[in-house]
């Protein structure tokens, strides 16, 4: 299909998708967004900036273990996967789950910032926020230490899906391009790295 223009708010382009220049903006901004929320958690964890972590993690340097509380005390008791995931956290900040999860969120909030390799930025993001999903398992109810029932707002959805969704939203429009580097990426890049 031909770039063709059908009115000043609706263009068709080369690759069959249809959207408007306002849209192309917002696709910037909640990609810009979304990236910052991972990027800032990365720093945040690394360096200890006091608002969510008091102990640095400093590229495994530090004495902060960045995945450690989530996966003994945020992992769903009930949840299907509750063994796998508590078994995953790390005794010292070094261990590799740190490596990974530390990276993922560095890689996530850097390709979706700077709208480059939106394809595997936005699909391992993706992965990673489902594989948290699995970890918390909204969907089973559990009692806390105080005897109460514990159960989620929503048992079939929660931030981490609706991210993910975002995620594929922002691949799929090509949402680098717009506010980021991703034109000139795509030019310089192999069709599988966009």
């Amino acid at each position: 299909m031909s770039t063709t223009t059908h009115t000043s708010e609706v263009q068709v382009v080369s690759d069959d998708r249809i959207t408007s220049s306002a849209a192309q903006k917002w696709s910037g901004v909640v990609r810009i967004l979304l990236g910052f929320t991972f990027l800032w958690a990365f720093l945040d964890k690394n360096f200890a900036w006091g608002f969510s972590t008091t102990k640095a993690w400093t590229f495994g340097t530090g004495d902060g273990n960045p995945t450690a509380g989530f996966l003994k005390y945020g992992v769903n008791p009930n949840g299907p996967f509750q063994s796998f995931y508590t078994n995953l956290a790390p005794s010292s900040p070094n261990g590799i789950v740190n490596w990974l999860f530390m990276g993922a969120l560095l890689g996530a909030g850097l390709t979706l910032v700077l709208g480059v390799a939106m394809r595997i930025g936005c699909i391992g993001s993706a992965i990673l926020l489902l594989s948290m999903f699995l970890a918390v398992a909204p969907w089973a109810k559990y009692e806390d230490k105080g005897g109460s029932t514990v159960a989620s707002n929503n048992p079939l959805l929660d931030e981490h899906i609706i991210y993910a969704a975002t995620l594929m939203v922002l691949m799929l429009v090509c949402a680098g391009r717009y506010w980021g580097l991703g034109r000139w990426w795509e030019s310089k890049t192999p069709s599988w790295l966009h």
